[in-house]
Order: structure tokens, then sequence, then C-alpha cells
């Protein structure tokens, strides 16, 4: 192992170890697996920021979907053409199509460390105590198809892990239908990413050790959680939008008032009404 892999996983193999000493009291043998949890909520809040960028990412290509079907209309059989229109619109939204990878690609070092933490028998010159723990007689350094075997007490503990991960990946692709506008899933491998990984960690999580399946499983968790608040949060300051751009088309004729609702109704991918609507002519005063 490479003296820079060991720092971060030496760092890693301290901070669980640590934490599974601290809740070894009250818990017992489940201190370890609860560790891993923990340090897992810890490596999210630190990427907060990040999935915050990113869930705001994936509002702004919800809001600019119409449009992109409207660039491929226009622009079929013209590729390059295609890629500079789209690319364009991207850059002023200020989002990417891979917006919503994002904190998939930067949380890959940390399952890393945490899969090597427990395939490595020595850690920092010293024997890997935390091979010793296991998740209700299931060691978590252990595979699935280890030990006794699929269809044992080993196997049902990895069989409960993989129902949950499915359920989890069933609730995050259900949620990125949601979230998605009409037409967003033909904007091409970013939304066929997005549906496809949260399955895959089942199939990862066969292979893997335990420990790194409960990684997975608090993350995807977390990840559910954080979506649900992120998008209300991002709903909640979505109506003050409309409401800025009827100030700006005061005094505006009627067609170009039309045509200005109709085009931010496309852009925002919400109603149109009350957008640019022209306000009546107040009523005489009687005299």
């Amino acid at each position: 192992m490479s003296a820079i892999l060991g720092v971060p996983i030496d760092a890693a193999y301290h901070i669980v170890f640590a934490l599974a000493g601290v809740l070894a009291p009250p818990l017992g043998g489940l201190a370890a697996a609860a560790a891993i949890v923990l340090f897992t909520i810890g490596v999210r809040l630190l990427l907060v920021p990040v999935s915050y960028r990113a869930m705001k990412g994936m509002d702004a290509q919800a809001r600019i979907a119409p449009q992109v079907q409207a660039l491929r209309k226009r622009h079929a059989g013209q590729p390059e053409a295609l890629q500079r229109a789209v690319a364009a619109l991207y850059r002023a939204e200020g989002t990417s199509a891979l917006a919503g990878c994002l904190p998939i690609l930067v949380q890959w070092p940390f399952f890393s460390v945490m899969y090597l933490v427990f395939r490595s028998p020595v850690v920092g010159g010293v024997r890997n105590a935390l091979l010793t723990h296991d998740l209700f007689g299931a060691p978590l350094g252990s595979h699935w198809l280890s030990a006794a075997g699929p269809f044992s007490a080993h196997g049902a503990v990895f069989a409960s892990l993989f129902v949950l991960l499915a359920c989890l990946g069933w609730l995050s692709a259900r949620m990125t239908r949601a979230m998605a506008a009409p037409g967003a899933a033909a904007t091409g491998a970013a939304s066929a990413l997005a549906k496809a990984v949260p399955f895959l960690t089942v199939a990862f999580a066969a292979f893997l050790p335990l420990a790194s399946g409960l990684y997975l499983a608090t993350t995807s968790t977390w990840t559910l959680a954080e979506r649900a608040i992120l998008r209300k949060r991002l709903a909640a300051a979505r109506p003050e939008l409309p409401a800025r751009l009827s100030l700006a088309c005061r005094g505006m004729p009627r067609k170009a008032a039309s045509r200005g609702r109709a085009a931010l109704a496309r852009s925002l991918s919400i109603g149109g009404a009350g957008l640019c609507t022209p306000r009546p002519a107040p009523p005489a005063r009687r005299r």
C-alpha cells in the first residue's frame, strides 16, 4: 500500500476505532457498525455544500428541459451545433449535464478508504482490530459469499442489507423522476446514470465487505432525506422569481407581454399565468 493511501486509511481507521470505543458501553457488539454509520454521516455533513450545489444544478436542468428539447428539434442532424447550443444554455444557467453526479464523484475517495480499511489486516503497522467486530454475527470485513455462505445467519444479514439498499434505490429513482420536468429524461446519459446508480449499490454490496455495505446504506438514506429537504427549500424560493419578473414587465405592450409570458413559462417550467400580464386599467372614479 502506498504512503499516499496509507495516510487517509490510517486516519479513517483511528476515527472509526475511537467512535467504536465511545459507543461500546451503550451498544455493545453493535458499536463498530454504529461507528461506521456515524463516520458516514460525518462525511455527508462535510459534503452538504456540494450536495446543495448539485441540487441547484438538477433544479436548473428541470427548468431548462423544454429549451433543450427545442434545441434538439432546431439542430436535428447537426450534432456539433446542438452540442454548442446546449453547452451555452448550461453555462447561462450555471449548471452542467453531470451536476447531479457531483456528490457521488466526491464521495468516491471516502468510500474507497472505508473499503480499504476493512480489507487491510494491518493498518499503520498494527493489526486491524476492526476486523474482529461483527453485525449480528456477520464480521464487518466479510463478504456475502464467504464464511458460512448465503443461506445462513451470516447470509441473512447480507440479505437484509440488500433489501434495504433495493428499497432505497427504488425511492431514490422515484424521487429523481418526480424532480425531473417533462422531457428531462431525454437530456442524455446523465439522467439514465442518475436512475441506474441507486440500484447498482445492491450489486456492489454483494462483492464488498459488510462495512462498505453499511456505508452505502447510510449514505443512500442520507441522500434521500437531504434531497427531500433541499427540494422543499428550492421550491419555496422559486415562487419569488415570477414576482420579480412580473415587475420587469410593467408597461410592456400586450403582445410583447404575451410573448414574454410564454418564454418565461418555458424557461421556468411553471405556469405562465400572472407573468407579464398587463394590469387592467383601474375603474373610473364616479363623480
